[in-house]
């Protein structure tokens, strides 16, 4: 499994953020969080993030 950016605690803020704002969630809304962020940090195109954390499509 590949590492996370998120805490448990961070997710939950983060999320309660974005359902404030009335952000459009989905089931696996954290799954595609965790990608962009490991996007940002690694500037790898987005067809290489890994499929643990969500598909690139």
């Amino acid at each position: 499994m590949a590492r996370t950016a998120l805490t448990d605690t961070l997710w939950e803020q983060l999320q309660s953020t974005m359902t404030k704002h009335g952000c459009y969630q989905t089931q696996n809304s954290r799954e595609v969080m965790e990608a962009i962020l490991w996007k940002l940090r690694t500037g790898a195109p987005w067809r290489d993030i890994p499929k643990e954390l969500c598909s690139w499509k």
